[in-house]
């Protein structure tokens, strides 16, 4: 039996349990906003309107994350912290993915629907030069000072790449640390990834990412591995 019949009914069950995630009111997740955080990683230009890897799908997403921000800082959060990619020119990453957001670059500065906020000063910008915000950034520095914080939202992009690893960390340290009470939130409407039909893949010469599915399977994979995913905070 090939493949894509095995996974049929799991692609199905996706399909209808993206359909059912619920919206979560934000007064009940913000109970306590001091000990609250919203996290966005790497909604900069380079990903975007400018460069290679900038996607109108990651585009679609800046507007409901800028009005989360803005409600999230309504409810009393002051705790805005942005892994963003702020690439050596030589990065070795650069051997996977075509070279981006380099530091200094327009690609590698926050997108101007956050940047223009009025509270846009108390950002706290974490550079990472990799998929992860942990390795080798300032992140969980940020995190020991911050030990008061129990409830993290999760946004960004890709679901599958940058926003997984941001994810899952918060959950797996937490875990590992025996750290109860943590609550890592993503609402889908503010995560995604870009999409890489296999002709256009073909053409350039790399592999195919089928956006929609990866983005449903590594949703349900967080799920799985303890992160709370909903459908949007309202």
């Amino acid at each position: 039996m090939m493949l894509s019949e095995r996974a049929a009914s799991y692609i199905d069950f996706l399909e209808q349990w993206i359909a059912a995630l619920p919206t979560m009111p934000l007064a009940g997740v913000l109970t306590e906003p001091l000990k609250s955080a919203v996290m966005c990683v790497d909604i900069i230009n380079g990903f975007c309107t400018t460069g290679p890897l900038s996607s109108p799908r990651i585009q679609a997403i800046v507007p409901p994350i800028a009005r989360l921000f803005q409600s999230a800082y309504d409810h009393g959060v002051r705790h805005f912290v942005l892994p963003q990619d702020t690439h050596e020119p030589e990065a070795v990453e650069f051997g996977s993915y075509p070279a981006h957001c380099v530091r200094g670059d327009r690609e590698s500065q926050t997108v101007p629907e956050l940047a223009g906020l009025p509270f846009a000063r108390d950002f706290v910008v974490i550079e990472k030069n990799s998929i992860s915000s942990s390795q080798n950034t300032a992140l969980d520095n940020w995190l020991d000072q911050h030990a008061q914080i129990s409830t993290f939202i999760v946004t960004g992009d890709c679901s599958d790449l940058c926003t997984h690893q941001l994810a899952m960390h918060l959950r797996l340290r937490a875990n590992a640390r025996q750290t109860s009470g943590v609550r890592i939130i993503v609402p889908a409407d503010c995560v995604q990834t870009y999409d890489t039909p296999i002709e256009a893949a073909r053409k350039l010469g790399i592999s195919p990412h089928p956006g929609d599915l990866l983005h449903a399977i590594f949703l349900h994979n967080m799920a799985t591995n303890g992160v709370e995913v909903v459908g949007r905070l309202k």
